[in-house]
Formats: structure tokens, sequence, C-alpha cells
């Protein structure tokens, strides 16, 4: 019994994440997430977690109205993201997470091709 308590899983778990701050721009962030389909929010007392399976966006011109600002960039989600996971492609519109590498190729300037 013991053994199965210390074995992990190898496989891939197809999802990517941040974490964000918990303050005012953080939660509005969150609650704009939890409207895709694809994404789990979780508000903890100094964090919040957005998962996402596969690929998922954060979408500046969405997280700008929802604040009711009239701009959210690039500037303004570094702010309040303190770590993630997966790979991140950040646009001047977007940033894009990509739970496998290869799905973002042709962000990433990555041959998929095999080399001889």
């Amino acid at each position: 019994m013991a053994d199965d308590q210390n074995k992990f899983d190898r496989t891939a778990s197809n999802r990517a994440g941040v974490t964000l701050m918990n303050n005012q721009v953080g939660y509005v962030v969150a609650d704009v997430m939890r409207e895709h389909g694809n994404v789990d929010v979780e508000v903890l007392p100094s964090m919040i977690r957005i998962d996402g399976t596969g690929q998922f966006e954060f979408d500046y011109a969405e997280m700008a109205e929802a604040l009711g600002w009239e701009d959210f960039g690039n500037d303004d989600f570094e702010e309040i993201m303190s770590t993630h996971y997966g790979r991140m492609v950040v646009l001047d519109d977007k940033i894009i997470m990509f739970a496998n590498p290869e799905d973002a190729a042709e962000y990433i300037d990555f041959d998929l091709k095999p080399v001889n």
C-alpha cells in the first residue's frame, strides 16, 4: 500500500494555467474566464488559479470591457499574474495558453518535422 501512495502519473495532463493575484483586477479576469467552457477557476485566499484544458485565451478586449477600462494589455496582465504552466504565447491583443507545446508550434517557430 505504501508504494501506491508514492507513485506518480507520468501521462500528460493536457492542462495549462496561470496564478493571478486575488485583487480587484484578478477577480474580474477570473469572472470573465469562468464563462469559457474549458476553464476552471479556483479562488483562494491569496491567489486565483485559472486552469484550462488544451488551449484557451485571455482576450484583452474582453477583459477591458469587463473592467470598464478603455484598454487592457500585457502590462496589466503581467501585473496580476505570478506564475504559469504550459506554453504561454503573448500577442498584442491576447494571451494564448497551450497545454501541449506542439499545439503552439506556429507561434514559437517549433518545427514538428523529424530530423534525419
